[in-house]
């Protein structure tokens, strides 16, 4: 039985330094196999998470906005005439017309997300948008096997997301005993990725930078983040007033898995389906370019450490040890001396 690891089961050996300055470092990396964005950090294409005021965000630091598909057609729309060859839509693998009449008025590409997408139906989808749109970018997801990112490329993938239930939200690997530990699925689907040359996007599991520095070393390109950009100020999700937030606010983060989404979106659960997420109300914690500069400044920091000057140099030179979870508890400030 092969052993695999969470990002707290793992940590970073420093390396030589010859970087002068954490603020040398170039954070450019590739979304897809022909886009460069200028930071690696993504914000998840979810209803209580993308909006307009995190796409202008994210564009003013060169990233890419990718609006979710849990809204009115007319909507999505609007989206694309408003930014774009500057943006992505998605699509699960039903609505193929609709997918291309928003990609016929501009989108940038498209990201074909669904729980599983190691299926035949993955695969006839990316296919046939690529027969009628080949020159419009697709991400597909999500995987967490080599093989499945592999089969993903061949099937016309410019980009792959990486990451089977280690979202905030998500309860898949609860309910039904699924799923690789994020850092090693991470890693493992990169040796492939290092060979066929298609970013892959690490998708969920997100809690600080040292998640990204980690998830980029073992080999993504960039990282998506859900619930942390949720609890921004000015994420998509609905807010009320909290005295226990710095900002006076809480947010609901919420899986689109989950029963309040699926009550909300489908009216109800579907037939002989059970939810694979929750919703949950938690404290908003700072605006998202607080957000982004705290995630990037941990970052350079970190490439630092790994005596690197690029994301690319850092994954080359990157040594991981295992780690027990005494190393987390001796990470952490301790007020007490016997703590």
């Amino acid at each position: 039985m092969k052993k695999a690891y969470t990002f707290d089961d793992v940590a970073l050996v420093p390396q030589f330094n010859n970087v002068p300055s954490r603020t040398e470092p170039s954070l450019e990396t590739w979304l897809t196999k022909n886009r460069k964005i200028h930071m690696p950090v993504l914000c998840a294409n979810m209803d209580t998470a993308i909006n307009d005021k995190i796409a202008d965000v994210l564009l003013e630091y060169k990233s890419m906005p990718i609006f979710h598909r849990f809204t009115d057609f007319a909507v999505q729309k609007a989206w694309v005439k408003k930014y774009g060859e500057n943006s992505f839509i998605s699509c699960g693998i039903q609505k193929i017309d609709e997918t291309r009449t928003l990609l016929d008025l501009g989108a940038g590409g498209v990201c074909i997300d669904v729980a599983h997408g190691h299926s035949d139906r993955m695969f006839h989808f990316i296919q046939e948008l690529k027969r009628t749109h080949p020159d419009k970018e697709i991400i597909a997801g999500n995987v967490c096997t080599a093989m499945a990112y592999h089969d993903l490329v061949n099937a016309g993938a410019d980009a792959v997301k990486v990451g089977v239930g280690p979202g905030a939200a998500c309860t898949t690997r609860i309910i039904t005993g699924f799923g690789v530990p994020q850092f090693s699925a991470i890693y493992d689907c990169a040796q492939i990725a290092e060979k066929l040359r298609v970013p892959l996007i690490a998708d969920g599991g997100i809690r600080t930078s040292r998640d990204v520095v980690l998830a980029l070393a073992a080999g993504a390109s960039t990282v998506m983040v859900g619930k942390l950009f949720a609890l921004t100020t000015e994420s998509a999700a609905p807010k009320r007033k909290s005295d226990s937030s710095p900002k006076g606010l809480e947010a609901k983060f919420r899986g689109q898995a989950s029963e309040d989404f699926q009550n909300d979106f489908y009216g109800g659960l579907k037939e002989k389906t059970v939810a694979e997420g929750i919703d949950f109300w938690a404290p908003v914690q700072e605006d998202v370019k607080e957000l982004i500069e705290r995630l990037l400044g941990g970052l350079r920091s970190g490439l630092t450490y790994g005596g690197a000057r690029n994301i690319k140099e850092l994954q080359r030179k990157a040594e991981f040890v295992e780690v027990t979870l005494s190393y987390m508890k001796e990470s952490f400030p301790r007020k007490n001396s016997d703590s």
